[in-house]
């Protein structure tokens, strides 16, 4: 066989031709040659690292992809916005018995924002969500809501201005990439944890925190939607539930079957614990918000009147104490004028 020539391809060719030409190669000497040097400073001080998170997201203390670390932000979010929260106990119960309780939940709930509605008032019936919680994670957040106050550090750095703590960590300019940095004061910090980890701080709400809960979540203290929330997971004397023929979906064995396997252990309002005496006179103050307001106003004109009535009686009896006198010392000069 003859021999194989092998012949480079034209591409190939001019590249390499055109690479290795004089006026390409003295035009990158040229550019070589007039590269400004660095600056002095670059050459002195090193350059600050890159952050390598989002501002808003800084490094936790454990790992943030972990399906725990989300659920603790998720309830520290929801102990944050949600000034009302009912503690219930739950027993075994089925997919089926959750969502049938959820329903008749989200219909009681639409009936009292329809009458809100109709009086121009705000409406919360979407946003009030009951759900299941994993106890342990619960708690821990809870700790970290109630004892750690990431603002002390704010006040000390107004005292110490050459502290570079700061009350987030999006206003640290110096911060590392790394959790164990102790100028991080977010709630999944290395400080929120030990805050979470110390066991001498108690919080009332903590001998509930045992067993399967579920927590029944409010944007706003309503009394008109915690009464009717009330009737229908937790009914009593004081909230009914509706009869038979008012809501026949209500009786039926899944919904009654969920609702035996749930019990009301208490509820968390304004940050302060209430016990189940406590929620049923929550959820029966007349009028609402609006009702305990004219209440207070009531007490507050009534407290007025009562004091000014007081202070009014005293001046009364020291004219009347004055003027019996005067009246009694007349009589006596007129006397010794006839003798």
């Amino acid at each position: 066989m003859p021999p194989r020539i092998r012949i480079r391809p034209r591409a190939l060719r001019l590249r390499t031709s055109h690479s290795f030409s004089p006026i390409n190669h003295t035009y990158a000497s040229l550019a070589t040659a007039t590269t400004p040097a660095p600056p002095i400073d670059q050459t002195i001080r090193s350059a600050a690292p890159v952050l390598r998170y989002p501002a808003n997201q800084p490094p936790s203390h454990k790992p943030p992809e972990v399906r725990k670390t989300q659920l603790h932000r998720q309830y520290q979010s929801l102990l944050r916005s949600s000034p009302l929260i009912l503690l219930f106990q739950h027993n075994n119960l089925k997919a089926v018995e959750w969502m049938s309780i959820r329903r008749e939940l989200a219909i009681a709930l639409n009936k009292v924002d329809a009458e809100r509605e109709k009086n121009g008032q705000e409406l919360f019936a979407n946003d009030i969500k009951l759900q299941v919680i994993q106890t342990g994670i619960f708690g821990s957040a809870l700790r970290v809501v109630e004892f750690y106050n990431p603002e002390e550090t704010l006040l000390d750095h107004a005292q110490h201005p050459t502290d570079p703590r700061t009350a987030t960590s999006a206003q640290i300019p110096q911060t590392s990439n790394k959790p164990e940095d102790t100028r991080f004061k977010h709630g999944l910090s290395r400080e929120a944890w030990e805050v979470a980890s110390n066991k001498k701080l108690k919080h009332e709400l903590e001998p509930l925190l045992s067993g399967p809960l579920a927590v029944l979540s409010f944007p706003s203290v309503s009394p008109e939607h915690l009464k009717s929330a009330l009737s229908i997971l937790a009914p009593s004397s004081d909230f009914p539930a509706p009869k038979r023929k008012t809501n026949p979906d209500l009786y039926e064995p899944a919904v009654q079957g969920g609702l035996q396997k749930l019990m009301l252990l208490g509820a968390r309002v304004e940050g302060k614990v209430f016990d189940q005496d406590g929620v049923k006179w929550v959820g029966g103050i007349a009028g609402g918000i609006d009702g305990l307001r004219a209440q207070l106003v009531a007490a507050l004109q009534g407290a007025g009147a009562s004091l000014a009535s007081t202070l009014e009686g005293a001046s009364r009896s020291l004219y009347f104490t004055m003027e019996s006198r005067r009246l009694d010392m007349e009589e006596t000069e007129k006397g010794d004028k006839k003798e």
